[in-house]
């Protein structure tokens, strides 16, 4: 005799079996976003007390730990990839490259001058430096000029030479300024410290234009007598070194500074026939009579 087949029920608790497992892998989700977030917290935090103490105390970046230094964008040393003081807007390499137009246009004439007048830089005679509006060459008076005159000493006819040199390999145009100290001066031939330090920049002018071929056209002069000094005056050393001649090689900046304005090209044209034109006022037509005499009665 056959056996009954058994019948099977329909399992209706299999979705447990799934909802388990993806309860299982939500709460791995979410223990694993706990834990990013409290990392962050740290990193938050310690970030906020760096910054907090570098306000309160003047700190540098030296001083902000390296794992903050490299959130905020930079190394403690300030050098390396991604840095952000080097290379973020206003950054150390971007202005750099705006000083480095400047320096390149006159650099080799920089460098030609420290090497040919090392010897004079050394003795304290002459000052090579570059500044904004070019290279300056400061001629110290005690070595170029007698007390109180200006006549071009001989023996400081070499020094010259080399700086003209210089010049020769650069078109540049060239100002001569005058500097006295702030002790003032009345002789009979100089009148002030004006007078003085205009006649030591013509002197070298005509050095320069004369001796050593310079172009006038290059050359201009100024005297500035002992209103831009370079040292205290209340000293002797100070005052030395106020009394000199600077030689300022002018860059294309400094010219379009210092350019002088040119005429205004509108011209104004004369009135012509059909111009209103302004009358002299009329004399009044009312005339008044003189007084007549009256008759004595």
């Amino acid at each position: 005799m056959p056996r009954p087949k058994h019948v099977e029920h329909e399992n209706h608790e299999r979705w447990l079996v799934s909802y388990a497992d993806f309860i299982t892998l939500l709460f791995a989700f979410f223990v694993v976003m706990f834990a990013s977030s409290q990392t962050d917290k740290g990193k938050a935090k310690q970030v906020s007390e760096a910054v907090e103490k570098a306000l309160k105390e003047g700190s540098s970046v030296a001083s902000i730990p390296p794992a903050v230094a490299k959130v905020l964008g930079g190394t403690v040393d300030d050098k390396g990839q991604g840095n952000a003081q080097m290379h973020g807007p206003g950054g150390a390499q971007k202005a750099a490259k705006e000083d480095r137009p400047e320096v390149m246009e006159l650099g080799i004439s920089l460098k030609m001058l420290s090497t040919q007048l090392a010897d004079e830089i050394k003795e304290g005679k002459v000052e090579v430096s570059m500044t904004p509006r070019g290279i300056v060459v400061s001629l110290k008076q005690a070595a170029f000029f007698p007390s109180g005159t200006d006549a071009v000493e001989p023996g400081t006819l070499t020094t010259i030479e080399k700086v003209a040199g210089a010049l020769k390999a650069v078109e540049n145009p060239v100002r001569i300024e005058g500097h006295t100290d702030s002790i003032p001066i009345h002789t009979a031939r100089f009148r002030s410290n004006w007078d003085l330090s205009a006649a030591r920049s013509i002197a070298i002018m005509e050095t320069l234009s004369s001796r050593f071929t310079i172009s006038p056209q290059r050359l201009s002069i100024a005297g500035y007598a002992d209103t831009v000094p370079v040292a205290d005056n209340d000293t002797a050393e100070g005052r030395a070194r106020n009394r000199r001649v600077d030689l300022v090689i002018l860059n294309s900046y400094a010219l379009a500074k210092t350019e002088p304005a040119r005429a205004n090209p509108t011209k104004i044209e004369p009135a012509t026939a059909n111009s209103t034109k302004t009358e002299p006022a009329k004399a009044d037509s009312t005339k008044t009579e003189p007084a007549k005499a009256v008759p004595a009665k």
